[in-house]
């Protein structure tokens, strides 16, 4: 379970690090909100052995539609995801090039405004920003202009999702042989990286400016917002993964073990890409006088368009280039794999006679998903490409999760209960939850993404990319797209309520007991003359304790 856990989301490695007021905050949300959240979902994911759609819908009916959602938010953000997988390699195939096709700037798509290094001046733009843009990207003025696709983009992205395919196709276990290469490589060439920059003159002052608080900032709820939002995008608290990945666990895996594991590699992964990423920072500090805080940059202009400038100046730059490009594209496969994986695992639990009848084999069907997701990427890899992309990560990582975060919260911490989850978890490890985790399930989680929520939905701000500010017409795209996840949990409370019998009262007590729609459905079906033929729904029905079971059954 660890192994499938620890590539961190390359699209957000800019966002937890781009200023030194960021890492105390982000290793206090990691404490009291990352590792106990991590700790339900893992709990949950395992216990009932299935992916997020079925496992919420046993643990709080009513709140079912949060586990659609994940699906739905995982799939939204595989879509457009793998194009940072594209870029990665792009970028790794030009770093064979002599000299790197970003250090000067004597080439075609250069402007005249273009210089060799970083300035203050706000007309000017590097090497690396125009290579970025006008070479690879070749964008266009704004949403409006969608442009053309660029066809080496697109063919680099079939092949991202041919890396993708071939790696999860014979499904978790495969993957996991995978994972073994993609998350530990990446510690190699990080560790390598590192021993190289702080060599280098002025690294020392980056790494400073990385982990010094700045107080005044941390004075900002803002920052403390940004930080738990980067440890739910980060750990993929809410993306449905993770129970996913803990369904396929044995029943008395260590689930503290696999908590501790995940979050720890995790972080330090974060952590050791700042240290590297911070003295490159420094030195480039050092040769262009620019303070650090001018070359860090938010957006993906960090790991394309800032640090390939460092390499420039380094010794054997198309070596550093190379392994950089490829550990992020490991690190990249890593998190595409978990997300593609809650479609595959959602829908087979849900469809796997229907689905096995129509593709025969598993591997038709996985390749089925991957063929629709590359196809619904295209818009990502066209010349307005990057402004598709900015959209619909602004509102699927950032308003998308923050309301599934609150829902899924809201129905294992509070309807589901504290008290039943640690029974879960004494009888899979024979241990309870301890008194931090229920303290943090009960209370401070449920405060804290309250507050998160609430700030989130005072201080909004529209999508926006640079200096461009989106069109009202395309915020009003943004939307739907956040709503392509976030309704179907109105929608599954009403189906809930509609199936339960009763009156409303008592659609409403039996919606927040666990299991009832399983009983409904199975009080259905001996009606319907089933008899002992009902096909079991969860392997956990038999131990469902007699308090939870429908009053009309026996125990």
């Amino acid at each position: 379970m660890a192994k499938q856990e620890s590539g961190v989301r390359v699209a957000n490695v800019h966002h937890v690090f781009s200023e030194g007021a960021f890492l105390l905050p982000y290793l206090l949300m990691l404490l009291v909100l990352g590792i106990p959240l991590l700790c339900m979902e893992l709990t949950i994911g395992q216990y009932t052995r299935r992916g997020p759609v079925h496992a919420l819908a046993h643990v709080c009916p009513l709140l079912k539609g949060v586990g659609i959602a994940s699906v739905a938010i995982s799939f939204i953000m595989c879509t457009y995801y793998n194009v940072v997988i594209a870029w990665a390699l792009y970028y790794m195939f030009s770093s064979f090039q002599a000299p790197l096709p970003w250090q000067s700037c004597n080439n075609t798509w250069n402007t005249a405004n273009c210089t060799d290094h970083a300035t203050n001046n706000s007309y000017s733009s590097t090497a690396s920003q125009e290579f970025f843009k006008y070479k690879m990207l070749q964008q266009t003025r704004g949403v409006e202009d969608a442009g053309s696709v660029r066809w080496e983009i697109f063919l680099i992205l079939v092949l991202a999702w041919l890396l993708i395919y071939f790696c999860i196709f014979k499904g978790v276990r495969s993957t996991g042989k995978v994972v073994y290469l993609t998350a530990l490589l990446p510690y190699v060439i990080l560790i390598a990286l590192l021993i190289n920059n702080v060599r280098l003159p002025g690294a020392l002052q980056g790494i400073l400016f990385f982990i010094v608080p700045d107080w005044e900032k941390l004075l900002s709820v803002e920052v403390w917002v940004n930080a738990a939002a980067q440890i739910f995008n980060s750990i993929g608290i809410g993306f449905g993964f993770l129970m996913s990945m803990a369904s396929y666990n044995s029943f008395n895996n260590s689930i503290l073990k696999d908590t501790l594991t995940i979050s720890i590699v995790n972080s330090l992964t974060s952590i050791l890409a700042g240290f590297v990423i911070f003295s490159a920072f420094g030195y480039m500090s050092h040769l262009q006088d620019v303070p650090v805080a001018h070359l860090a940059v938010d957006g993906p202009g960090l790991v394309y368009i800032v640090y390939p400038q460092a390499f420039v100046n380094m010794p054997v730059p198309q070596l550093w280039a190379v392994l950089f490009f490829f550990m992020l594209l490991c690190l990249g496969l890593d998190s595409q794999f978990a997300m593609v994986e809650v479609m595959v695992t959602s829908l087979t639990d849900q469809c796997d006679q229907q689905l096995m009848r129509f593709f025969k084999k598993k591997e038709l069907f996985v390749l089925a998903v991957c063929v629709v997701a590359c196809l619904l990427g295209i818009p990502c890899v066209m010349q307005v490409g990057i402004y598709v992309f900015q959209l619909m990560d602004h509102y699927t990582a950032i308003v998308s999760i923050m309301f599934l975060a609150f829902f899924e919260v809201l129905a294992i911490c509070w309807l589901y209960g504290v008290g039943r989850l640690s029974d879960n978890l004494e009888e899979m490890t024979g241990k309870r939850a301890n008194i931090f985790f229920r303290l943090c399930w009960q209370i401070v989680a449920p405060f804290l993404i309250t507050v998160i929520l609430i700030f989130s939905i005072i201080q909004f701000k529209p999508a926006r990319y640079e200096g461009y500010v989106f069109p009202p017409w395309a915020q009003g795209v943004g939307w739907v797209v956040a709503m392509g996840s976030i309704i179907w949990i109105p929608l599954a409370s009403v189906h809930t309520l509609w199936v339960l019998p009763g009156s409303f009262v008592q659609k409403l007590k039996l919606s927040i007991r666990p299991y009832s729609l399983s009983e409904t459905s199975k009080m259905a079906y001996y009606e319907r003359g089933g008899g002992d033929r009902y096909p079991v729904v969860s392997v956990i029905s038999a131990s469902i304790r007699p308090q939870d079971k429908a009053p009309n059954q026996g125990n």
